[in-house]
């Protein structure tokens, strides 16, 4: 799929300047071994509304959605599995954690003076207070699909579509963690050029968060 490759090269590019090697060759491994579904969705998105924004500055968001969403991930992973338990030295899981801080700070750096910044840190801080409760449901995945569709409408300047969060709930329910970035197809886009044109698929839905208008 020619987005998932847009994604994963804008990523790779995002860290091209890390150092040290070890841990930049450490967040490319994961990203090359990734699904790029918030990346791609991010660049569907922004398909979907057309305008006249740059490429560099679309594959740029995509870039920063897929970053947060690594580095969160990754966290989530080690919280989960808790390797400091089986490892004596502890260096891997450092470097883990090292590359999870990194990933999300480029990210983070990226959406900064977007419109999709304030939606960057209400993603982050919700995965704050969902692994604090021991959340058990995929509230991480349904944060960032939301974040992918904000950052890729609004990189024309235009509004949050109405239904965005609905769609990133449903959305989130019909993949899987590591889902191929091509299940992100027609049935996408159409569903985003709706989103965008003011009509859902929801018609009785109100407003479910903070990006909605």
């Amino acid at each position: 799929m020619e987005e998932a490759v847009r994604a994963r090269g804008a990523a790779r590019e995002a860290i091209g300047d890390i150092t040290p090697a070890q841990l930049r060759d450490r967040i490319g491994g994961l990203l090359d071994s990734s699904g790029m579904v918030p990346g791609v969705l991010t660049l569907l998105s922004a398909r979907a509304v057309g305008g006249d924004a740059s490429t560099t500055e679309v594959e740029s968001r995509a870039a920063g959605v897929q970053l947060i969403y690594e580095g969160l991930q990754l966290t989530r992973r080690l919280a989960l599995d808790e390797p400091w338990e089986t490892e004596p030295q502890h260096t891997e899981s450092n470097l883990a954690i090292l590359a999870a801080d990194v990933m999300v700070s480029r990210g983070f750096s990226l959406l900064a003076r977007t419109e999709a910044a304030d939606t960057a840190v209400q993603t982050v801080k919700s995965f704050g207070r969902d692994q604090t409760e021991l959340h058990a449901d995929r509230a991480l995945e349904i944060d960032v699909f939301e974040l992918a569709i904000v950052a890729g409408t609004t990189v024309g300047g235009g509004d949050v579509p109405a239904g965005t969060r609905r769609y990133a709930e449903r959305l989130t329910a019909s993949t899987t963690e590591h889902e191929s970035a091509e299940l992100l197809s027609d049935d996408a886009i159409d569903t985003l050029v709706k989103l965008s044109g003011r009509q859902t698929n929801w018609p009785d839905e109100a407003p479910s968060s903070a990006t909605d208008p």
